[in-house]
């Protein structure tokens, strides 16, 4: 039997929490496909700009994602250093591909490239 102390089981559960919001859900199986900018989280959830950015910053300030700026973009992806990655990533196993947002967004030329 596997041993978890306390503060694992709170940091557990709170991740599952973050996990139960099908927005963030959402949100973390298009990051395990690709790196996003807000604004195409905003055109494929049809959610304000500070609600998209509500959702990332609960995911950022638990380590699940980062950040990274490419001139006037922030680009957020999965933060697989985080030691619950492979935890995120085998329940994300069980939620339908997000690949469909994806085609949305360039077929409607929303998406972002910042190379």
């Amino acid at each position: 039997m596997i041993n978890m102390s306390s503060e694992q089981l709170e940091i557990t559960a709170n991740i599952l929490k973050l996990l139960g919001d099908k927005t963030r859900l959402s949100i973390m199986g298009m990051l395990m496909i690709n790196d996003c900018c807000v604004c195409e989280f905003v055109d494929v959830f049809q959610m304000s700009q500070p609600a998209i950015s509500q959702h990332l910053r609960k995911l950022k300030d638990s380590g699940l994602v980062k950040e990274q700026r490419k001139g006037q973009w922030v680009i957020y992806s999965l933060d697989q250093q985080n030691q619950y990655f492979f935890m995120i990533k085998d329940i994300l196993k069980y939620v339908p591909s997000q690949k469909e947002k994806f085609i949305w967004l360039e077929e409607n030329g929303l998406r972002i490239s910042c190379d």
